[in-house]
């Protein structure tokens, strides 16, 4: 039988290979695609473009950290 792997995520789609780092940018990609905390109203701010944050509840624009938000 095949031997059962860990699956990547997003990451799968790199194929074969680049080993440990698909493992670093599977991380990285996950924690930027979930909604972060707003430094304003502490409600859930979404990334819109290269650092650059949208909160939902205050709807403010802001520019914060490129892939998450430093807390």
């Amino acid at each position: 039988m095949a031997v059962k792997r860990k699956k990547i995520g997003a990451a799968g789609r790199f194929g074969a290979g680049y080993g440990k780092i698909k493992g670093k940018f599977s991380e990285v990609e996950k924690r930027q695609r979930k909604r972060q905390e707003c430094p304003f109203c502490k409600g859930k701010a979404k990334r819109q473009a290269r650092g650059i944050w949208l909160c939902s509840k205050c709807g403010k624009n802001f520019a914060g950290g490129v892939f998450y938000l430093k807390n």
